[in-house]
């Protein structure tokens, strides 16, 4: 190989990890069909070129299904709720779909590599610091975002069956969550396939009825609406700034996209599969955010303190309230079906040794388990706003970091090579950590927080500013900036020309 790699270990070589399901560098096993009828068995093993298939194109639905999402509403009513006009908020949430292009970039190393997203980062922080890494962005983040999604359905869920007489605040919506988490599970262990067949007509159900709600709250909307108190300077700019914050941290957290276009042939256009991932994830929440916006407008401060999931519900007839809450649910049951998916691999590339559907309902059982907890102590609205916020003092570095791994690397992986986690191996760089992807998560995620401004806490650099909140655009520059350096650097000198060729696993 003519990689230029780190300098080999000094510590003996020892065998793979065990916690892998599947040994990526044997040619006896039976190939793998991926198909919607039967659960998906493949976990992080490398797919092989006889087995890819599909269209770059097919990303979209599966894209867009999860972003049809009622927590779009919630956002879009936050960006009023800031003290915005509403032509501004409506610019603040298209610039802030912008970071979709992000997810889109990153999605382009999974039919590079023939596996899961949490593996390819082995070549960004090393064989043991990813899994530390992962452990974070790709295991407990998820599972607080499967907690934000089910949290919003189980609102809903409460609020519907109220009306059929079923009014604990506290046991309707915990059962709630307890069923639709259930069925989440069970996508994610039927997987791939199934999502990506069922998704398109699940993304064209949830346009209709999403549709059908815009129009039944166009009469209410306020077209003149002026803030009550216009916002000028520097508050002006903290209110653009938190909320394109709020905005951007939905799409720098799918740092998993590379695991929905693992099965792509590795002939499939990368500007394809950035298209159709970015396009996908962004026209729905620009359209429905916008709509959450607008919605603001005509709520009266009641409504707004009792919760916009609440308030809507209101303008609707009575015969279409369970028609859009049973929207949201399915919505909920596609995002975190999907999140479920990618996050059992995460677990498995962690060490975990389990399975990949074992590891699906483990995820399942730590977000139900989160998503009771929400539902007792906080609201919707205040739930999803801090989250989302202090998310990205995380995420924005991961993703600055992946984005710029596959620039360097002119997107070049290896799938066998990555899941070698031998002592020496071509990603165990220093003692199993890459001293350039660890010091860039760190420095940026610190670099990010000073930047920070939420409701709870502010960075000490944000409140010099005026609140400013510059944490996404600090956090992705100082990362990014931080790791090609040393990465180019003699601190440390990854991988950078692994060769790509398109082949089966090596016997």
């Amino acid at each position: 190989m003519s990689a230029t790699l780190p300098p080999p270990s000094a510590e003996p070589r020892t065998t793979a990890d065990p916690t892998t399901t599947a040994d990526p560098t044997t040619t006896d096993a039976p190939e793998f069909v991926d198909v919607a009828t039967r659960p998906e068995t493949r976990g992080i093993e490398v797919v092989r070129p006889s087995e890819r298939h599909g269209r770059a194109r097919d990303l979209f639905a599966v894209w867009a299904a999860p972003n049809v999402s009622v927590l779009n509403f919630t956002i879009g009513a936050t960006m009023i709720l800031l003290g915005l006009e509403l032509w501004q908020a409506l610019a603040v949430i298209v610039v802030g779909s912008l970071p979709w292009i992000l997810t889109g970039i990153v999605a382009i190393s999974g039919p590079a590599a023939g596996t899961s997203g949490s593996v390819v980062s082995r070549a960004m922080y090393g064989i043991v610091g990813n899994k530390v890494v992962i452990a974070l962005t790709g295991w407990l983040l998820s599972a607080v975002f499967l907690a934000l999604n089910w949290l919003a359905s189980s609102f809903l869920g409460a609020e519907l069956l109220a009306g059929a007489g079923l009014t604990d605040p506290v046991l309707v919506p915990v059962l709630v969550t307890v069923v639709v988490s259930a069925i989440t599970v069970l996508v994610a262990v039927y997987g791939h396939a199934l999502i990506l067949r069922t998704y398109p007509a699940v993304t064209i159900a949830l346009v209709v009825v999403f549709l059908a709600a815009t129009a039944f709250f166009l009469p209410h909307v306020d077209w003149g609406y002026r803030a009550p108190a216009p916002l000028e300077g520097v508050a002006l700019w903290s209110a653009v700034t938190v909320g394109f914050t709020i905005l951007a941290a939905t799409p720098l957290s799918y740092i998993n996209s590379p695991d929905m276009a693992r099965y792509l042939p590795r002939s499939t256009k990368p500007s394809h599969i950035v298209a159709a991932t970015a396009l996908g994830g962004a026209l729905p929440s620009i359209l429905f955010t916008g709509v959450g916006a607008l919605l603001a407008t005509g709520l009266d401060a009641a409504a707004m303190d009792a919760g916009i999931e609440s308030g809507m519900l209101g303008l609707f007839p009575a015969w279409f309230v369970p028609i859009f809450v049973i929207a949201v649910i399915v919505n909920t049951v596609a995002l975190n079906g999907m999140t479920t998916y990618t996050s059992s691999m995460a677990l498995q590339s962690i060490g975990i040794p389990l399975k990949r559907i074992p590891a699906a309902i483990v995820v399942g059982v730590i977000g139900t388990a989160l998503t009771i907890y929400l539902v007792m102590s906080t609201s919707l609205l205040g739930a999803v706003n801090l989250m989302l916020q202090v998310l990205v003092v995380v995420i924005a570095p991961a993703m600055a970091i992946y984005v710029t791994d596959i620039a360097m690397r002119r997107n070049r992986y290896d799938g066998v090579e990555l899941l070698d986690q031998e002592r020496g191996g071509p990603f165990w760089y220093r003692g199993g950590w890459n001293v350039a992807g660890i010091t860039a998560a760190v420095v940026g995620g610190l670099a990010s927080s000073l930047f920070l401004t939420t409701d709870a806490w502010a960075g000490p650099i944000a409140e010099a500013m005026g609140y400013l909140d510059l944490s996404v655009p600090v956090g992705v520059v100082v990362a990014a900036g931080l790791y090609l350096g040393l990465s180019r650097s003699r601190v440390n000198r990854p991988a950078l020309d692994v060769p790509a060729p398109d082949r089966g696993p090596r016997a």
